[in-house]
């Protein structure tokens, strides 16, 4: 990239192209209106087109472009026709059905990762020495801390946020407390990070002291400490679709929500919100303002893009601070939008009131745990998935007394007499600081696959085991016949000794009759008859 192109600010994704205005306003002039049927007509065809070549990427791939803005996702898939020679969306999608190839360049097109260690030196500075500081100060010595770089590309940003807190609580304390959870959409870019290993470009940014305390060099290039790594976790995570990490110290997102167009910015940010711990920070890059979501974040450094969790989180309170039409309408849309969310929320989710009854459950859960809508209104204790989840209950009670979330892992729901479905379950409080009790969120993580998985890997060991000890038994059997007839050898090799000095101390003329001979017929007979 040459110095002349404008690039992000320590985000994960970039293009030039994506820095100029989403809509281009062209006079039409005065022939416009001829054709303006056909080209309509033209338009419409190519927006279904495009429609089926987004439905098709998010089901075979599980990518979901359809919550980023749509004039981005627009141009970059149509730049990555422009340079293989297709014409239209239609064709496109025919040359993905048919080059597996194909899919790899298009993501590599419209996922363009573009990052550095500590990018925007001002903001990482005011992180290390303000923000980290603030975040460590409350905590018990000990006490964990846990950090999520979202859309984290190859790396660099990750392995930035662990060496500014080992320089805060030392490098053995860091080992002990800090987890550095790095995900992106890209398994490509994913990969690239895990082996962390950099060049001397990549690292230009970066203190000398920085780079010689944290990276080992090898064959030219640098690698960054082993004992620090197993600290960065890597994984994939699509904030549109997949469930945040929680209870967060640190969650930097940097110039990724930009690509997102607003309905999906706010679901978004809602995750996020209720990802971070009450006095968790939030770290944007610098296209990011959050002008339209201060109920869910205010600012502790508007410029150099530092926000903290809101405690103003409830509906009632959202309503209580929205007057007049314009903000009781934002206030439905709000509502919609969780509505909305929850709804199509790959995780069976249910929402249960601090009356304990079922206020909310998704499409998920009726499928998989049979809590249809008709259940919305009754006790959650009564419901059967207490009763066929051996746990659920007490775990319930536990979370409402304690006001702490807690896991149920590998969870069996027998779903009928053939199948028996196996969840993680998740029990979060909602409003835990409420004096007026606390509403609970149950979400349930279907791991029948890895437990399946799990029992066929236990029974492939167990049979790889029984026949090496069948095979055992055979070399030992083996070894026991080798020694019989090797003691056997050594008999025959003795009598035929015993025989020859015989012979030859005998003084008659011919070979007479002696015990020898008549012992060696005995053993020959016992032979012929075994």
């Amino acid at each position: 990239m040459s110095g002349d192109e404008p690039v992000d600010e320590g985000g994960a994704r970039v293009e030039v192209e994506d820095l100029v205005e989403d809509e281009v306003v062209e006079d039409p002039g005065d022939d416009a209106a001829e054709g303006a049927a056909g080209d309509a007509t033209e338009d419409a065809a190519q927006e279904a087109a495009f429609e089926s070549l987004l439905e098709f990427l998010k089901e075979s791939r599980g990518f979901d472009f359809t919550g980023y803005k749509r004039s981005s996702i627009w141009r970059r898939v149509t730049r990555r026709m422009q340079q293989i020679g297709v014409g239209s969306f239609s064709d496109y999608l025919d040359v993905l059905q048919v080059d597996q190839d194909e899919f790899t360049h298009l993501f590599n097109t419209v996922l363009i990762n573009v990052t550095g260690f500590l990018r925007d030196p001002e903001a990482w500075r005011e992180l290390q020495e303000e923000i980290v500081p603030q975040l460590l100060a409350p905590k018990a010595r000990g006490e964990s801390v846990r950090v999520w770089s979202a859309g984290c590309a190859s790396g660099e940003e990750a392995y930035s946020l662990a060496m500014v807190f080992a320089e805060a609580l030392g490098v053995e304390e860091f080992r002990q407390r800090v987890k550095v959870y790095a995900t992106d959409v890209d398994e490509d870019a994913l990969t690239t990070a895990r082996q962390a290993t950099y060049g001397d470009r990549e690292l230009q940014a970066l203190p000398d002291e920085w780079r010689d305390r944290y990276f080992e060099r090898s064959a030219g290039r640098y690698t960054f400490r082993g004992d620090l790594r197993r600290s960065v976790i890597f994984g994939r995570n699509d904030l549109v679709q997949d469930a945040p990490i929680g209870r967060l110290d640190l969650l930097v997102c940097r110039n990724t929500l930009m690509y997102l167009n607003a309905e999906t910015q706010a679901q978004v940010l809602r995750r996020f919100h209720f990802a971070l711990n009450p006095a968790g920070v939030m770290f944007l890059g610098k296209a990011e303002m959050l002008l339209s979501h201060g109920r869910l974040f205010l600012p502790i450094d508007l410029k150099r893009r530092f926000f903290r969790k809101s405690e103003q989180v409830t509906q009632a309170g959202r309503r209580a601070v929205t007057t007049g039409r314009d903000g009781q309408a934002e206030s439905r849309r709000d509502a919609a939008l969780e509505d909305e969310t929850l709804l199509f929320s790959p995780l069976a989710t249910i929402v249960v009131t601090a009356d304990d009854v079922v206020a909310k459950a998704n499409q998920r859960a009726e499928a998989q745990l049979g809590v249809s809508p008709r259940e919305i209104g009754r006790r959650f204790p009564d419901l059967e998935i207490c009763h066929r989840i051996t746990g659920l209950r007490s775990s319930f009670e536990d979370v409402r007394r304690h006001r702490t979330s807690m896991w149920q892992h590998e969870a069996e729901f027998s779903r009928s007499t053939s199948e028996t479905l196996v969840f993680d379950i998740q029990i979060v409080p909602l409003e835990a600081h409420s004096e007026d009790g606390v509403s609970i969120a149950l979400f349930f993580t279907d791991v029948t696959r890895y437990r399946r998985m799990t029992v066929e890997l236990q029974s492939a060991h167990r049979q790889v085991e029984t026949a090496y000890e069948e095979l055992q038994s055979t070399v030992e059997e083996l070894e026991t016949t080798n020694e019989e007839l090797q003691s056997t050898n050594d008999e025959l090799q003795s009598m035929t000794t015993r025989c020859a000095s015989a012979r030859a101390s005998s003084t008659a003329p011919m070979i007479s009759w002696n015990p020898c001979w008549a012992a060696c017929g005995q053993q020959w007979s016992s032979w012929t008859r075994s």
